[in-house]
């Protein structure tokens, strides 16, 4: 089997006319033109590789879901409706033309389930790879329900990929029942490398849910291990196959964003740079590598090579503009770490004037850098930080009849400034910094945090000396201390960092609108418990915040971070009945 560069050499990577098409190609030739498409699209030449997939996308599997997979990737990236929806078309046109090219069954044994499958038995090799796209393209197309993080969507995305958990399973049980598979099958590295991709994910995905969703997932014949998981994904990634950049790209999203935004921000970094290393010296242009190239050294603390990266990633190309736009949400947090405000208010104008993703939440994020700002600034800017809030909730998203929890959450920050008198936020764009674990990313930096402690110190004595405390006054002197024990803690000072976490726990009663301050403020009390070595407290007090409080603000995004905690200390968690009183 020739390697991508040499099936490079034989394909002509310039699209054809889809009046020049050749007879039906074999799977190995379909394997090759994919690798091509493939190549075009790391190369930064998005429309082409469309081009060369769309002709076949009828009557070949691997075309059909390799062109319904790059119609995925954009809408996830625009969140636009129109691609949302161009995007589900193109998958249910993938399904139908793998399903033309599974094993042909009789209608009673169609019928015998509603959550159907096809038996694996004697499958001829395009068989075999018919099995694995149909439930790639399955996955994806449940992909679409999880662009928001409430349990019920995972739930329901749940139950809408059964049916590929399945068939995953069941290919897995062909490579381990096929020994002798390497011999018998030429494609056997693209088949097992699929195998690891669609396994690995699962894995990785089901050890993510919290253990209420994970009983759920178990009684309806799911498993979820995150080490399985990881192996099988380094082992896909490390194959060679059509499908490595997926496992790879897998990998990355794990270790760059679901630990840090769902997560404890445990991510494996040196991995990460080592997956991406054969890329970006393969494609040192390429948009992908770049941006992730970025996003290493941002989580690493080296912002100012971050910054000159995401740069490098939007000159690279201008056919996404999406693109275009997740740099600028990571130059914004760049240049925010650096309390460099000027700098991150370019980035949040520009997120807010071109991206759709969440209108939302960029005017928020705007407005709440421009607080951060000296006011006669914001006025040379021609802006007003009263009227951008109000139109905060106006821009609300609904997906799938659901709210996306960090724009309600924005939302309700926002109600402030929507009386006759409105109600200044204290610190808004460091409470926002909280919402995206900012402060573990910043506190890879001494002299920065110490940076945003003085900030924080400023703010809270401008509190105390208020003539006229708002009704929001212990709120905010709360957000205050939740802000500052975070970095207090960053830098090793944890006497004085629980002092600030128990102030906020103690003022409980007296909280009247940011009723997400408690729980949180527990969880992170809970990681400094750990960090002294006292693990039982530690898991009593996370267990505490995840049992007691309920209907707070991102309740589901703490209890992602909390199920992340007690897997990071072991069997012992299991071991603690769950605490029924405050701490």
């Amino acid at each position: 089997m020739e390697t991508k560069d040499e099936s490079l050499q034989q394909v002509n990577l310039d699209p054809p006319g889809e009046n020049a098409l050749s007879p039906k190609m074999d799977l190995e030739s379909t394997l090759k033109e994919c690798s091509s498409a493939l190549e075009l699209f790391l190369n930064n030449r998005f429309a082409d590789s469309l081009a060369l997939l769309k002709p076949r996308k009828s009557e070949s599997m691997y075309h059909a879901m390799g062109y319904s997979s790059i119609l995925v990737m954009q809408a996830g990236m625009t969140f636009d409706p129109k691609d949302m929806d161009a995007a589900m078309r193109s998958l249910g046109e993938a399904l139908q033309t793998c399903q033309k090219c599974r094993k042909k069954t009789g209608i009673m044994e169609t019928l015998t389930s509603l959550f159907y499958r096809q038996p694996v038995e004697n499958l001829t090799e395009e068989e075999m790879h018919a099995e694995l796209c149909y439930a790639e393209v399955l996955l994806q197309k449940a992909s679409l329900t999880f662009l928001d993080e409430s349990i019920i969507s995972f739930i329901k995305g749940g139950m809408r990929i059964r049916n590929s958990y399945q068939i995953y399973k069941d290919c897995q049980a062909l490579v381990n029942a096929k020994e002798d598979m390497e011999k018998q099958m030429r494609s056997h590295k693209h088949f097992t490398g699929g195998v690891n991709m669609g396994i690995g994910s699962f894995n990785l995905m089901l050890s993510l849910l919290p253990t209420r969703v994970i009983r759920m997932m178990e009684f309806l014949g799911f498993s979820g291990d995150r080490e399985v998981g990881l192996s099988q994904l380094r082992d896909g990634a490390a194959s060679g196959s059509l499908r490595s950049i997926l496992s790879t790209l897998t990998l990355l999203m794990f270790h760059l964003y679901i630990t840090v935004i769902l997560g404890i921000g445990d991510g494996n970094l040196d991995e990460a740079e080592a997956l991406l290393e054969p890329y970006a010296e393969k494609f040192p242009n390429g948009a992908l590598m770049l941006f992730y190239t970025a996003r290493i050294a941002l989580l690493k603390g080296n912002f100012t090579y971050a910054q000159e990266k995401f740069l490098a990633c939007i000159a690279a190309q201008e056919e996404w503009r999406q693109i275009h736009h997740l740099c600028y949400w990571e130059l914004m947090w760049a240049y925010s770490f650096e309390q460099n405000w000027s700098e991150a208010y370019r980035y949040a104008d520009l997120l807010s004037k071109e991206s759709k993703w969440s209108q939302a939440v960029y005017v928020s994020q705007k407005a709440a850098i421009l607080s951060m700002l000296p006011e006669e600034e914001v006025t040379k800017l021609g802006e007003n930080v009263v009227d951008l809030y109000r139109q905060v909730d106006g821009l609300r998203l609904r997906i799938a009849g659901k709210s996306i929890p960090t724009e309600k959450f924005a939302a309700k920050k926002a109600q402030r400034y929507s009386s006759s008198n409105p109600v200044k936020l204290v610190v808004p764009a460091l409470e926002m910094m909280y919402v995206w674990n900012g402060f573990n990313v910043v506190g890879k930096r001494p002299k920065l945090t110490e940076s945003l402690l003085t900030t924080l110190e400023n703010a809270e004595e401008q509190l105390r000396e208020d003539p006229n405390p708002s009704e929001y006054h212990l709120d905010d002197q709360c957000v205050i201390q939740l802000l500052k024990g975070l970095c207090q803690r960053n830098l090793g000072r944890l006497v004085q960092a629980e002092l600030c976490f128990n102030y906020v726990i103690s003022s409980e009663k007296d909280i009247k609108h940011d009723n997400y301050l408690v729980p949180f403020t527990m969880f992170e009390l809970g990681l400094l418990h750990k960090e002294k070595g006292d693990i039982e407290t530690a898991i009593t007090v996370m267990e505490n915040a995840k049992t007691n409080y309920k209907d707070y603000s991102m309740e589901s995004r703490l209890h992602f971070r909390i199920h992340a905690a007690l897997n990071t200390m072991g069997s012992f968690s299991a071991k603690l009945p769950p605490s029924r009183t405050p701490a």
